[in-house]
Parts: C-alpha cells; sequence; structure tokens
C-alpha cells in the first residue's frame, strides 16, 4: 500500500473523528437487550441506529464475539429459537448480572459525560486561540 493510502486510511480512523466511540458496543448491547431478548443479527442491525456508530453497520463477526464473550461472563443468557421458516436462530437476553452491569455503565458514562463536557470547554477555548484548522484530517 502506498503511504498516501495509508496515510489515509490512518486520518480516516483518527480519533478526533469519532472512531473510538464504536468502542461502546457493550453498553449497547446492555441497553437493547433491556428492553427484551434478539437475535444477533437483529441486535447488529439495531446497533447501526445508535449514536456511537454513526449509522456504520458494526462488523457482525465483533458483535457475536462480543455475544459469547458476554455470556460466558454471565452477563446475558442465549437460548435457541426454532423456526418453521429457516434455522434456529439463537436469542440473547439479558441476566441479572447484565442488569447490574448496565446499571454500572449508567454511572461509568455518566462520569465520562461529566470529564468530556468539561474536555469540551476547555477544546472550545482553546480552539479559539488557534488559527489551525484540525489535525490535518481530511
Amino acid at each position: 500500500m502506498s503511504t498516501s493510502k495509508t496515510i489515509g486510511k490512518m486520518r480516516g480512523a483518527c480519533p478526533c473523528r469519532g472512531a473510538t466511540l464504536a468502542k461502546l458496543v457493550q453498553p449497547a448491547i446492555l441497553a437493547l437487550l433491556a428492553e427484551g431478548g434478539l437475535h444477533g443479527y437483529e441486535i447488529v442491525q439495531r446497533a447501526a441506529d445508535l449514536p456511537t456508530l454513526r449509522g456504520s453497520r458494526p462488523d457482525p463477526t465483533g458483535v457475536y464475539r462480543l455475544l459469547r464473550a458476554m455470556a460466558r461472563r454471565g452477563l446475558l443468557a442465549a437460548s435457541w429459537d426454532a423456526s418453521e421458516k429457516g434455522p434456529a436462530k439463537r436469542c440473547y437476553h439479558l441476566t441479572p448480572a447484565g442488569r447490574d452491569c448496565l446499571a454500572s455503565w449508567v454511572a461509568t458514562l455518566s462520569d465520562y459525560h461529566r470529564a468530556l463536557e468539561a474536555l469540551l470547554n476547555l477544546t472550545r477555548r482553546a480552539a479559539g486561540r488557534t488559527r489551525k484548522k484540525g489535525c490535518g484530517c481530511p
């Protein structure tokens, strides 16, 4: 890959463009499942509508891997849902431990929110003092 293509890819994934917001998939899955059980495919589809993913569909392989890891940790329970119209699908549900984890995420995200608000105020003031426009990302 040429250097210009490599730099272009790196800029597209730059944290200043919100690329790291997708790391919040676990609390998103917990929140989606708090309303009731869902199949893995439904979780992937609904996650794409969440603000942290900005309309991008999450990597299904990564989501399924995370679902299995969350089930091993006892946050989710999975059962097979047999259908007359197709193959059986795995349905995921929150466990009591998953609900506790979701409550912990509420506290953690609230702390992040306050910290981000303070950082936003700081960066707004600092950006007002500089003429440079961004980090060079397209």
